[in-house]
Parts: C-alpha cells; structure tokens; sequence
C-alpha cells in the first residue's frame, strides 16, 4: 500500500512541474492586451498617428453606430481579412465590440497574427455609448 502512495505522489509531482512548465513556455509568448479608456481614445480621434480603432462587430452593429474612423471586421471574418489592416502591425491597434467578448477573441487572432500593439477599448461601445462620446 505504500508503494502505491509513493508512485501516486510521485506521478502527481511529475504531472504538476509539467503543467508548470507548459505554463511558463506559453506565457513567454503571451501578449498581454492593455485596456485603453474611452477619454483617452476621444482625445486621439482625428489625429494622424492615432492607433486604428478596429470594431469587430457585426456590420448591421457598426452600421447603426460606431466610433467616428472606426473600421468594421466583424470578429468571425477577421481571419481572412487581415491583410485589410496589415499596416497596423507596428503601429497600434484598438479593439472594441459591444461589450468585450468578441475583443478579446479578435485580440487573439491579432495577437496570432503578429500584432505587435493591441489595447481594448475599456467599456467597449457600450460604456462609449454611456459617456455620450461621439457616433457616426
């Protein structure tokens, strides 16, 4: 019986430092995205070297409101257009739906894609909505 206590506790410790190393080998590649707030954002929109306001909701969304500059790729198809934004590889990314959801996959698939600057508009286009910034 204690031979068996033994090889449990062993396996257990085994399985543990290996999950601990496939967690450090993953985090050494991990991109942490920042969240930007909504004053921060009104204050940049217009300016030449502001990042590119990418909202990744759907096109019926965007249509009936959207940040002013704001380009649509709904969330599903940023994949397959993201030569549209490849420009924006260096230069800096805001990424925002509804409520946060849909960001945080897009940031992924940017994040995959090698983006270098993604930050999440906090709040999203609700919390804009709230403050009463500008819509288009």
């Amino acid at each position: 019986m204690r031979s068996l206590n033994l090889q449990t506790t062993i396996v257990s410790v085994a399985l543990t430092a290996s999950v601990i190393c496939l967690v450090a080998a993953c985090s050494d590649h991990a991109l942490v995205v920042s969240d930007i707030g909504n004053d921060r954002v009104a204050a940049a929109l217009g300016k030449p070297a502001a990042a590119l306001l990418l909202d990744v909701r759907s096109v019926e969304e965007f249509e009936s409101g959207h940040i002013p500059g704001s380009v649509n790729i709904p969330h599903d198809e940023l994949g397959s257009r993201i030569h549209e934004i490849a420009t924006h590889r260096e230069t800096g990314i805001v990424v925002y739906c509804e409520r946060g959801f849909r960001a945080s996959k897009a940031a992924t698939v940017l994040q995959n894609e090698g983006f270098k600057s993604i930050q999440h508009l906090a709040g999203d286009m609700s919390g804009w909505r709230s403050a009463g910034l500008p819509i288009e």
